[in-house]
C-alpha cells in the first residue's frame, strides 16, 4: 500500500494592524493513502459570508486555485475536490486521492482586505 503526504499548513499573513480577519488551519501533516478520502479544516475568526478559497501548491510549483467561494471549482480542478462550510468554518475534501495530490493546501478569506492565508 503506497503512502502520500498530504500537508497542511498554519498560516497567519496579518502583518498590519488593519488586518481584521485571521485564518487559522491545523498544521499537523496528514499521510494518506492513495484512493481514500482526506478533509482539511480552516476557521476564520470573522464570518467571511462564504468567500472562502482554497488552493494547492505542489513541490516546487506556485499556490494553484482550486476553489472559490467556498464551494466552486476553478478552471480544470477535479471533481475529487470539494469544498463545503459556512460563517466562520470550512472544508476541503479530496475524495479519492491520487499521487499528484501531493502538496500543501492553504485557504484564503477573500471577504475582506487585506485577503489573508
Amino acid at each position: 500500500e503506497k503512502w502520500l503526504p498530504i500537508v497542511s499548513c498554519r498560516c497567519f499573513v496579518c502583518k498590519y494592524s488593519r488586518c481584521q480577519i485571521s485564518v487559522t488551519q491545523p498544521s499537523a501533516p496528514k499521510s494518506v493513502s492513495i484512493g481514500a478520502s482526506v478533509t482539511f479544516s480552516c476557521s476564520t475568526g470573522s464570518d467571511v459570508s462564504n468567500y472562502l478559497n482554497w488552493y494547492q501548491q505542489r513541490p516546487g510549483e506556485k499556490p494553484k486555485l482550486l476553489i472559490y467561494y467556498t464551494s466552486n471549482r476553478y478552471g480544470d480542478t477535479p471533481s475529487r475536490f470539494t469544498g463545503s462550510g459556512s460563517g466562520t468554518s470550512y472544508s476541503l475534501t479530496i475524495s479519492g486521492v491520487q499521487s499528484e495530490d501531493t502538496g500543501h493546501y492553504y485557504c484564503q478569506q477573500g471577504y475582506s482586505s487585506p485577503f489573508t492565508q
